[in-house]
Order: C-alpha cells, then sequence, then structure tokens
C-alpha cells in the first residue's frame, strides 16, 4: 500500500487589527500561544503554533494586524509582518462576519499582490456572532475582493465551527515535505516570552484605549524553589508616563494585585508549579519612539 504524502508549511493570517487572528490560531492549535484582547494591535512577535495531523503539519505565524504606524514600534511592527509574509506558503485574509468589507481590507487584500510566492485563502471569521444573511453578504463582498483565492471559507473559531474545514484546505495547499517540528510542540515560543505575553494580556485587561500600546513586559528571573513546588517569577510592567503607571497599579494596589491573580491563574498550568509572581511598574519615557528602549525591549 502507497504511504499517504506528507505535507508541511508556513501559513500566516492578515486583515485589519482585532479581526480574530490570534483567537483563530489558538483555536487551530488546540491551546492557547497567542495572546488576545478586544484592544487592537496586541500581538507584536511573531508567535508559531504549530498544527499537527496524521497528513501533515501547519506552522502559523501569528503577526501584528496591519495598520498605519504612529509610532517607531508601529513601524517595525509592519516591517515584521512584511518579512512574514515575504516567507510563508499561504495568506489567510481574515475579515469579521459582523463588518462591512472597508477601505482597509481592501487596502490589504491588494497589498498581497507583493506576495506572489504565497497562495491566498479568503476567511470570514466571526460567523457565530452573525446571521446568516450577513455572512452570506460577507463572502460576496470577500469573494469579488480578488480572483486568485484558493478558497473563501467562512468559520467561527470560538465554536470551532468549519476549522477543519480550514485545516484541511490549508494542509492542502502545503508542499508536500517532512514535519518541521517535533510531534507535541505546538509552539517555538519560550517558557520567559509566553509568560511575559501572559502578563501584559492580565495588564490590557480593562484599561483606557490609549494604553494598551504604551505597556511592555519584562523577565527579570524565573526560577524552582528546591523543593520544586513553587516557582519565583520576578517581571516588570513597562509603560511610557508616570500617569500611566498610577492606572496599572490600581488604587492602593488593588489594579496590580488583580493583574498578578488574572496572570498567576494562566501561568501555573504552563509552569507546573505554584507561582510566587511579584510585579514591578517602572517608568521608560516614550519607549515605542526610542530605537533603544525598543531594542532593550526585545523589538
Amino acid at each position: 500500500m502507497a504511504q499517504q504524502e506528507f505535507h508541511s508549511g508556513f501559513v500566516t493570517f492578515v486583515g485589519r487589527p482585532n479581526v480574530g487572528k490570534s483567537t483563530l490560531t489558538n483555536a487551530l492549535v488546540g491551546e492557547k500561544v497567542a495572546i488576545t484582547s478586544d484592544k487592537p494591535q496586541t500581538t507584536r512577535r511573531a508567535i508559531r503554533g504549530i498544527v499537527n495531523r496524521p497528513t501533515g503539519q501547519l506552522v502559523i505565524v501569528d503577526t501584528p494586524g496591519i495598520h498605519k504606524p504612529r509610532t517607531l514600534l508601529g513601524q517595525r511592527l509592519n516591517d515584521l509582518v512584511d518579512s512574514v509574509l515575504g516567507d510563508v506558503d499561504v495568506i489567510g485574509f481574515c475579515v469579521p462576519a459582523t463588518e462591512k468589507v472597508g477601505p482597509g481590507d481592501r487596502r490589504i487584500a491588494e497589498s498581497l499582490e507583493g506576495y506572489p510566492r504565497a497562495k491566498k485563502v479568503a476567511i470570514v471569521t466571526k460567523t457565530d456572532a452573525a446571521s446568516r444573511d450577513q455572512i452570506t453578504e460577507r463572502l460576496i463582498e470577500v469573494d469579488a475582493l480578488r480572483e486568485d483565492w484558493a478558497a473563501v471559507i467562512p468559520l467561527s473559531a470560538l465554536t470551532r465551527e468549519q476549522l477543519d474545514v480550514l485545516t484541511d484546505e490549508l494542509l492542502g495547499l502545503m508542499p508536500e515535505g517532512p514535519a518541521l517540528y517535533e510531534e507535541g510542540v505546538v509552539t517555538d515560543e519560550s517558557i520567559d516570552d509566553r509568560i511575559s505575553e501572559i502578563i501584559r494580556e492580565a495588564a490590557l485587561e480593562g484599561v483606557r484605549d490609549e494604553l494598551p500600546h504604551s505597556i511592555a513586559v519584562t523577565i527579570d528571573d524565573i526560577s524552582e524553589r528546591d523543593d520544586g513546588d513553587l516557582t519565583d517569577i520576578y517581571a516588570n510592567i513597562v509603560v511610557e508616563r508616570d500617569s500611566q503607571k498610577a492606572i496599572i497599579i490600581g488604587h492602593k494596589g488593588s489594579r496590580l494585585r488583580d493583574v498578578g491573580a488574572r496572570a498567576r491563574a494562566q501561568i501555573e498550568p504552563l509552569v507546573g508549579t505554584r507561582v510566587f509572581l511579584k510585579l514591578h511598574v517602572r517608568v521608560a519615557k516614550e519607549w515605542q519612539r526610542d530605537p533603544k528602549q525598543l531594542g532593550r525591549l526585545g523589538f
């Protein structure tokens, strides 16, 4: 009996900020590898999530949303997206079923012309929150954006409806080749990076619209105690102004305690022990615009 072909390769999802790219990545991987938030431009790095199937392996590169940059950080995030798009095998263009296709969507769809190597798939997300008429309308609008879609797929990452259809379609578009990661690996993110992202996600919850872009997180130390039952984590939440520091800390430290509790609940399953988490909030003036500060913060 002939051995079944194995396909492997890279896919990334593009679209306006907050169309559900990170949520879709996590749903496909089956584990949380990318943080999610209702704040635009939450994703700041190219995070790789790995999907393993008997017939192939997908490496999903979750990237920041494409946007008009207002800072040096914004420009670097756009440059990161550009470099990823030039390397992947498939680009999935995401549009939420709940919103009409607008100028931003059209601009991104047109920009895919600059990446001829990659096959293109259109994905209508958030179908669980849309009516049947809205989904039909969105599919028609998205289909008209380009003539070279390899597929147009409506789905819900939340209810997992049509996720298998997307996975099968993406694997079918990948080149034949061996697995790129060992089975069981779900991401190539380090533990330090995953923990810093969990803390940043917790810090993003409930903050004002202008604050999310100003928050960064660095890890000073992660060490397991001798008895192996407790892990000590020392981390910094970095903001740009003293007024932002006060918002993060909250009245008598109440907000910072909430951030710590939310983050700890997600970190403990990741490290496999109880966690002592010490958070320090510090100010790095206008770090989004300062090349040296960006370098120190890993951008």
